[in-house]
């Protein structure tokens, strides 16, 4: 009957509606949600089957629910590291919980990233879902990744990273030796032997004083501060008469101060001559300090001070203090001999003491990293984002995450800015793609709606009414 139908069919707009209503009001109370995705509600006509020509029955409406999880919110700055933002296609892949997570945990995807370090040390968001990556990484400093197997991803944690220290590696030296330099009166017993200036330093009576000595803080694989010293002693004037003192030419040593620190008598690492050009700087084809003279030079690639582990070959840590094995690699290049006053310019090395955690960054291409007190940098995990065929077909969950469905398509995972996914954006976050004055704009379309589906009620209801008083 057509006052039936249409009867029904103001029901199924009361329905439609009122599903039209509860969408706008989400998305109304979500309108401050980090990365939100709006919800709308579209209406569909239902049509039923005319069986009798001249007479229409109603079908009604029916309100199929979308969510745009394609629309990109807008990057927001935040002030925190561990905000981050994806800024393109991607989703973050979170778990439900932190220690412990297993294979068979469920994982979902979002793009809340709202993240934090709790208590425990693991990255989580306001949502209470813990953030997952690959790591921890190789020795070359890279990751193992895996396009399609989100288990080999685990949470990540930024506070069971203990202390770091960074041994010295490279020592670069900008100094001076005085051109007009006279030989000191030592300078004629001279010898690298006994009448050295190790031996000198290291308070031996034969020793000889240096006349220029530049003093090297190295740290050693244990954070300790060990000081090696480059010492210059001007050569004695020879033949003559009258003699002359060798122009250019200096004695050179380095060494260890105190000797105990290794295994080489009186400390002494390296010993020869240190040539200069005629325009002042350094000539490394003719100098011996760092072994036999060399066509083509050294430079640019600086010489190496080797120092084998604790009790291994000369020249070597001493064995009382347990280290390990260290290459120096000692820039001389701007080492220059003019007439002015022997003096140190600058004296540029690496290596760190021990360090402790105090911060965490993360960068563009989502590799994750600790900070340290000591300036050093160490990486931790790489994200890694997870990218859809169509991204709307996700199914949402709990916690502003979402689940994949045959409609999404599987899944694809690709470090940040590689294979379709987008860019991590430190420091941000993805606002809520909630615009109010359209959802008060649909507030007051569904009201009217909703209020005219119920006249249809009303109006065959009354029609029915006089229906039925036809028989009385």
């Amino acid at each position: 009957m057509s006052i039936n139908s249409a009867m029904l069919a103001g029901v199924s707009g009361l329905v439609a509606n009122s599903s039209a209503l509860a969408a706008i009001s989400d998305n109304i109370a979500n309108v401050n949600t980090v990365a939100y995705k709006r919800a709308q509600v579209n209406f569909a006509n239902v049509v039923t089957s005319q069986s009798l020509t001249g007479r229409y029955s109603a079908g009604g409406v029916q309100g199929i629910a979308r969510q745009y999880v394609g629309q990109q919110g807008l990057i927001q700055s935040a002030t925190s590291t561990t905000d981050l933002a994806i800024a393109g296609d991607g989703f973050f892949v979170v778990g439900a919980k932190g220690a412990g997570l297993t294979a068979a945990d469920p994982r979902t995807f979002t793009r809340a990233g709202s993240f934090s370090v709790d208590s425990d040390g693991y990255l989580k968001n306001s949502a209470g879902l813990y953030l997952l990556g690959w790591g921890p990484p190789n020795a070359d400093g890279t990751f193992n990744t895996s396009p399609s197997d989100v288990t080999t991803m685990t949470p990540i944690n930024v506070k069971n990273e203990g202390s770091v220290v960074a041994a010295t590696t490279d020592v670069a030296i900008t100094a001076n030796l005085n051109a007009d330099q006279t030989p000191s009166t030592a300078a004629t017993s001279y010898n690298n032997g006994t009448a050295s200036m190790a031996a000198y330093a290291n308070g031996v009576a034969t020793g000889t004083k240096p006349d220029f000595a530049i003093e090297l803080g190295v740290i050693d694989s244990q954070g300790g501060v060990r000081k090696i010293v480059m010492g210059f002693s001007k050569p004695a004037a020879t033949g003559g008469p009258p003699a002359v003192v060798p122009a250019n030419e200096w004695n050179a040593e380095v060494y260890v101060v105190p000797a105990a620190d290794v295994t080489e008598t009186n400390g002494q690492l390296l010993d020869g001559k240190v040539y200069f050009k005629q325009d002042g700087t350094i000539d490394l084809n003719k100098t011996t300090l760092f072994g036999p003279a060399t066509t083509p030079p050294a430079s640019p690639s600086p010489p190496v001070i080797s120092l084998a582990a604790s009790g291994g070959t000369a020249p070597a840590w001493s064995a009382s203090a347990g280290i390990a094995a260290q290459d120096i690699k000692l820039d001389v290049s701007k080492l220059t001999q003019f007439s002015s006053a022997s003096t140190v310019s600058s004296v540029a090395s690496n290596g760190a003491q021990v360090g402790n955690v105090i911060g965490v960054d993360v960068d563009e291409n989502g590799v994750v990293s600790v900070v340290y007190d000591n300036s050093q940098v160490r990486k931790v995990a790489q994200l890694g984002l997870a990218t859809f065929s169509n991204p709307d077909g996700l199914k949402s969950t709990s916690g502003n995450a979402y689940r994949p469905t045959l409609e999404s398509g599987e899944y694809v995972l690709n470090t940040a800015g590689n294979g379709g996914a987008g860019k991590i954006s430190p420091s941000s976050l993805e606002a809520s793609t909630v615009d109010l004055s359209s959802e008060f704009t649909g507030l007051i379309t569904t009201q009217k709606a909703y209020s005219a589906s119920s006249k249809i009620i009303t109006t065959a209801d009354q029609m029915l009414d006089e229906l039925i008083n036809i028989i009385r």
